[in-house]
């Protein structure tokens, strides 16, 4: 498939997909006109990097990663070792700490909006 089939199909824009490529997180073949083709895997591949972007995981990061997972089960592969698990491990707890954070931090909002509430009119 082209890169706009790849950009409809993963719902990412096609510009995202030739900075993928740019960090090595994504490849493709080049037809004699030198335009880009993907297989069927592409899709996958794509919508595994936005969410460990969504994860908050940095290019560099997701590059050693993806080449460790399986594009279609996100399973490891034969390249996955105990050091990136444990890498892992403390991505995951990074994430929780935010979540921390962030719940803190509704329930500060929450609060203020109790009690503006209270205080205030409404037509």
């Amino acid at each position: 498939m082209r890169i706009g089939e790849l950009a409809r199909r993963s719902g990412v824009t096609e510009r995202s997909l030739r900075y993928y490529e740019q960090q090595g997180l994504l490849r493709s073949d080049r037809t004699p006109g030198g335009h880009r083709e993907y297989g069927d895997w592409a899709v996958d591949r794509v919508i595994r990097i936005q969410s460990l972007y969504a994860a908050g995981l940095n290019s560099k990061k997701i590059a050693r990663i993806l080449p460790c997972m399986q594009d279609v089960d996100a399973g490891p592969t034969e390249l996955t070792t105990g050091r990136l698990v444990d890498e892992l491990i403390e991505e995951r707890e990074r994430i929780d700490r935010l979540i921390v954070d962030l719940l803190r931090s509704r329930d500060v909002l929450d609060e203020f909006i109790d009690t503006a509430s209270a205080a205030v009119t409404r037509p």
